[in-house]
């Protein structure tokens, strides 16, 4: 299953969400590929890999300079590997333009990857031509969405572009949830969030919302995923929940995709 984790909005947690739902789907034995699509390169730091061993990347995939397998480098977690990112990712917007397939260089990329259980794909903070990118490459998309005032501010935006891609070069795409993040339940207008966002967007909302903690914050900083970092906090504990979601209902998207 080939999941993209979206949200034009930055300070979500869709990297924390990659690295750590990638490392719980790791540890119930399925095989993991994680995409970092982002410049800035965060989900290659926090599981692990330092920005000197990046020799190749998924820039270079990009451009098809090298092969998928050529870029990818197994993390410290059993059954995880990871594509890194560089900062000359940074220019592949403007490098991609001018290429044949620019929407398909990804899906092309990962065509390859079938002996991965999951791939994710960790997509920058916009709807530009790298996400969608990793739209059209993708299976599902996993929305991950803050617990804030403005929370639904823009997710219009991201859904109706899904429905693009759906209706032009990724007919298969289907949205398979959207879990809400940086929950607080000491905060009165953060659980009033989620109270608004379940009732507006129903099913499509994840059971399990992954709050904020600090360990989730600190993890990076060591270059693990949470789950390594401190199994028993709350934030790690609410990713391995949120994992047993995300298998359940990509058994059902693939059923879908499948159809």
């Amino acid at each position: 299953m080939r999941i993209a984790i979206a949200n034009q909005k930055g300070g979500v947690g869709k990297t924390t969400t990659a690295i750590n739902l990638a490392t719980a789907l790791a540890a119930t034995g399925k095989s993991v590929l994680v995409l970092d699509m982002d410049a800035q390169g965060n989900a290659s730091t926090g599981l692990g890999i330092e920005r000197r061993a990046r020799t190749t990347s998924i820039y270079e995939v990009l451009l098809g300079e090298v092969g998928l397998d050529d870029a990818t480098m197994a993390t410290a977690v059993p059954g995880l590997s990871i594509v890194p990112s560089t900062a000359a990712l940074a220019g592949a917007e403007v490098e991609l333009v001018g290429l044949d397939r620019r929407n398909r260089r990804l899906a092309d990329a990962v065509a390859a990857a079938r002996r991965y259980d999951y791939v994710l794909t960790d997509c920058p903070p916009s709807l530009g031509l790298l996400t969608l990118n990793a739209l059209v490459a993708a299976e599902t998309v996993l929305v991950p969405l803050q617990t804030e005032f403005f929370a639904l501010e823009g997710l219009s935006q991201l859904l109706s572009t899904i429905e693009r891609v759906r209706d032009g070069p990724n007919p298969r795409l289907r949205l398979l949830g959207i879990v809400l993040t940086m929950a607080d339940k000491r905060n009165r207008l953060s659980e009033q969030v989620v109270a608004d966002v379940r009732a507006v967007m129903g099913a499509q909302v994840f059971a399990t919302a992954i709050p904020r903690n600090v360990r989730l914050s600190e993890a990076p900083s060591h270059g693990v995923p949470a789950l390594v970092y401190d199994l028993r906090c709350l934030g790690s504990q609410s990713y391995i929940e949120l994992a047993k979601e995300v298998i359940e209902r990509s058994s059902l998207a693939g059923e879908l995709v499948d159809a």
